[in-house]
């Protein structure tokens, strides 16, 4: 199989999740008193469900068992993050605009680069830096400049610095469940990709459960509700899910196949489409400036995936005999 056969299905299925959630949670209104779905958190409840269900599946069709991979339990500690952090990144959809989010997600190299530095004394190159440069500026400039009154609108309680907050928040908490994944294959070099997202899943259902419907104010109970008064939110639920749960099946594909460079590129320009397509479909029109710096900080992606692949040809160079 050829990678660009495997690729834009990946970015179809990110893009049609993308849209869909952004419809769902920040600009569409159900029913004839133009209610919108405030219990944001269900989302990522819904989701785990699904992609539990779905990971089960694939194991049952590609692996067989799940011997020798890591237990289930092991994932107690990353689900926690896992939870929580895209539940700040849905939280901040009531805060700033669907583009404004992707956009301040996609500045995950800041904070990794600055726990790199500081903590672990990492040394960077001078083009990485410049990345860094590209993506803080691009970012800053994008969250700066104002926001039209018709995005605003859509809004549920327009707060921008808060809602960014909400996004590196989510970043810082990425951070760590990526390297308790990296932490937890190490030990079990068995591992497939479907034992991961199977125990990740598994345990961000246990933790959402007891949010949404043990914490007063968890909100599950309304969240139910709504979707009985407003069948069309359901469906629109349930399509977000199965996106997420086939996108996340292709992003599996594409690491195990390809490797994680491939699946780097594909992400990055998902995140593009993403900001493209709400942006057109969506409601959420940008300003040339503010267009101006989506393409300040997809330079700067772009320019690392270039660095990313020029230092993975050198290594290749390496291991090929003299």
């Amino acid at each position: 199989m050829r990678p660009h056969s495997l690729q834009w299905p990946l970015i179809a299925f990110n893009g049609c999740s993308a849209f869909t959630l952004s419809a769902c949670r920040s600009t569409k209104r159900f029913g004839p008193d133009g209610k919108q779905f405030e219990q944001l958190p269900f989302l990522n409840l819904a989701q785990n469900v699904v992609c539990f269900i779905w990971s089960l599946i694939m194991i049952k069709l590609w692996s067989g068992s799940s011997s020798g991979g890591a237990p289930w339990w092991s994932y107690w500690s990353a689900s926690i993050s896992n939870t929580i952090g895209p539940a700040m990144g849905i939280e901040a959809l009531k805060y700033i605009s669907y583009p404004a989010q992707v956009l301040a997600k996609s500045s995950k190299m800041i904070p990794v680069m600055l726990v790199g530095a500081l903590v672990y004394g990492i040394k960077y190159t001078f083009p990485e830096y410049v990345c860094t440069l590209l993506v803080a500026g691009g970012v800053s400039a994008f969250a700066l400049l104002k926001t039209s009154s018709k995005t605003i609108s859509k809004l549920a309680h327009p707060n921008a610095p808060f809602g960014y907050g909400l996004c590196f928040l989510n970043l810082a908490m990425d951070g760590f469940t990526n390297a308790t994944q990296d932490s937890i294959t190490a030990r079990y070099p068995k591992t497939s990709a479907w034992d991961i997202m199977l125990g990740m899943n598994l345990w961000g259902t246990i933790y959402n459960v007891i949010y949404m419907f043990g914490y007063p104010r968890g909100g599950g109970y309304e969240a139910v509700h709504f979707c009985k008064q407003h069948p069309e939110a359901a469906w629109d639920i349930l399509l977000y899910c199965l996106c997420g749960a086939v996108g996340q099946n292709f992003i599996f594909l594409t690491i195990s196949r390809f490797g994680s460079l491939t699946n780097t590129t594909i992400t990055t320009t998902r995140k593009f489409v993403s900001i493209v397509v709400s942006s057109l479909l969506s409601g959420n029109p940008l300003s040339g400036k503010q267009w101006g710096s989506v393409v300040m900080v997809f330079s700067g992606l772009s320019y690392q995936i270039y660095l990313k692949w020029r230092k993975l040809q050198r290594q290749q160079k390496k291991r090929k005999p003299m």
